[in-house]
């Protein structure tokens, strides 16, 4: 049976970004604005770069991307909250809060892309999860 490891020096920097992810959220949760827009930039920098480093496993690509994703939808909301702009009305009842979906989406279509048809047709492929 085959085992996927990551490098040491990748997992550093898996968990460093786990922690910018955090600063920035409680930036958010106690309205720090400063923390939490500065925040974004080392935390959507270094999910890219692990999306990067993984694209040439599909399982942990199509992961790593699901997640640039939800920080950049996370980071959106963040800021039209920040800047007080979510409520304001797009189109009909659409707020610009609401455009946060897209990037979600996003990341939803990478993993059914990876689950629905990527993973039945390469049943044998070593998988990461």
């Amino acid at each position: 049976m085959s085992q996927y490891s990551i490098p040491l020096k990748y997992r550093r920097m898996e968990n460093l970004h786990i922690v910018f992810w955090l600063f920035k959220d409680i930036g958010w949760c106690l309205l720090w604005k400063p923390l939490g827009l500065v925040m974004i930039i080392p935390t959507l920098f270094i999910s890219i770069m692990i999306a990067y480093r993984t694209r040439d496993m599909v399982s942990e690509l199509c992961h790593n991307l699901a997640i640039t994703f939800w920080i950049s939808a996370n980071s959106y909301w963040m800021i039209s909250e920040f800047m007080n702009f979510d409520g304001h009305h797009v189109y009909g009842m659409v707020t610009y809060k609401h455009l946060a979906i897209i990037p979600f989406l996003l990341g939803v279509f990478c993993l059914a892309y990876y689950y629905a048809y990527w993973q039945p047709r390469h049943p044998n492929e070593v998988e990461t999860l």
